[in-house]
């Protein structure tokens, strides 16, 4: 008899459905130069409405100067890379905009990669190479892509309770002095919106002999003198070893990249597979987030506004008895408790109201901890945010969902 093949992966997405955790791809256009607004495509019609989930943060993907550089690099360069940074892929884009983000950083080199998925993935993967016997440290809520690359690259791995240094401190003290350690953490938590502590965590890999690695993929462009970081902005980012970040978040267009010493960056380089095997960014896609790292190395216009913005929709959220979870960065939680009910939520927002929210879902979060993540921009008005409480305040109502947080 032949495998029923074609039955196990209904039977997968089925469980999936059941439980409320089917995904669905919502077909929208962003409208350049009036973001965020966007048309929804559903059914053969569209319809406007406010994006309210993107991790634009500082709506720098609209940005005149990153739109303008990247119309250039296209007229200059063409389309693509034509290969990896090894066989004709490696161009003055790429150099140039390792040579800012490094200097952001204030690290010796910086490498770029195609997403801040595969630069945690490939690099923490890559240091088994390089340190045989190494133990890394993982903070419980690491994103996917760095408990990923933990996994590939095979080393032991010990997980401590999420920004615990009391739990840190007695599972390094266990290991012995001698032994390779690395702790892996992050500036932002971009679920709950906490921050790490980033110089406790230098204190005891000082104290014990640990290099640090830093996902400030929700932080970089956001905190920070020039937008460096939590990190920076804790002055502890010459403490840290590696910094890794993303160029598609606060700098609105695409890719990731890790910055730290020449001789870490130049060993990643050399060794991994995740770098070395893929065909590089497009020089476009290059010119477009160097043009907007600079803007916000000397601009902390957006940065400012975001804050606002977002300390603002909490308040009003609060003052609707509305549950938003407590979170002290620009993150906006708000508490639903079921996957099924999540996404309902989050489906009746878009069509009855205009509102573009994506439900957030186990394995994103535990099972019980369902929510809707608000990303409040610079460019969230006022009355925008007057009507996103009135649609979350009808919606809750209406499913007679508890307003506690």
């Amino acid at each position: 008899m032949v495998y029923p093949y074609a039955s196990k992966f209904r039977e997968a997405l089925s469980g999936l459905k059941g439980e409320g955790r089917y995904r669905v791809f919502t077909d929208i256009v962003r409208a350049r130069g009036n973001y965020p607004h966007a048309e929804f495509h559903t059914q053969g019609a569209t319809r406007p409405i406010v994006v309210w989930c993107s991790n634009d943060y500082l709506g720098m993907g609209q940005h005149p100067k990153v739109v303008q550089a990247m119309h250039e690099a296209i007229d200059t360069a063409g389309a693509g890379a034509g290969g990896t940074r090894n066989i004709s892929g490696n161009t003055h884009y790429h150099v140039e905009l390792e040579a800012e983000l490094a200097d952001l950083h204030g690290k010796d080199a910086a490498l770029l990669f195609t997403s801040g998925y595969v630069s945690n993935d490939t690099t923490l993967a890559t240091l088994a190479k390089l340190l045989p016997g190494l133990i890394i440290f993982s903070d419980a809520l690491n994103h996917a892509s760095m408990i990923e690359g933990i996994r590939h690259s095979g080393l032991e791995k010990r997980i401590f309770k999420h920004n615990d240094m009391e739990d840190l401190e007695a599972q390094l003290k266990a290991a012995p002095l001698e032994t390779p350690k690395l702790i892996a953490f992050e500036s932002v938590y971009s679920m709950d919106g906490d921050f790490g502590p980033c110089n406790e965590i230098c204190d005891l890999a000082e104290k014990y002999g640990a290099m640090t690695y830093i996902d400030e993929v929700h932080g970089v462009g956001l905190y920070g003198p020039r937008g460096a970081g939590v990190a920076a902005r804790d002055n502890a980012m010459h403490r840290i070893d590696i910094v890794e970040g993303t160029l598609a978040k606060a700098f609105g267009v695409m890719g990731g990249y890790i910055a730290a010493s020449s001789e870490i960056v130049d060993s990643i380089r050399s060794f991994a597979p995740g770098f070395i095997f893929t065909t590089s960014l497009s020089p476009t896609i290059a010119a477009g987030v160097l043009a907007s790292v600079r803007h916000l190395k000397e601009s902390n216009v957006e940065r400012e506004k975001l804050q606002e913005r977002a300390a603002r929709l909490k308040r009003l959220l609060s003052e609707a008895g509305l549950p938003v979870m407590p979170s002290p960065s620009h993150v906006v939680p708000v508490f639903v408790g079921d996957a099924a009910l999540c996404k309902a939520v989050s489906d009746e927002l878009l069509y009855q109201h205009g509102v573009y929210v994506q439900p957030i879902n186990f394995p994103t979060v535990p099972r019980g901890k369902e929510r809707l993540r608000f990303t409040p921009t610079p460019f969230h008005t006022d009355a925008m945010m007057k009507d996103l409480v009135r649609a979350l305040d009808q919606v809750w109502t209406a499913h007679r969902l508890s307003r506690a947080a």
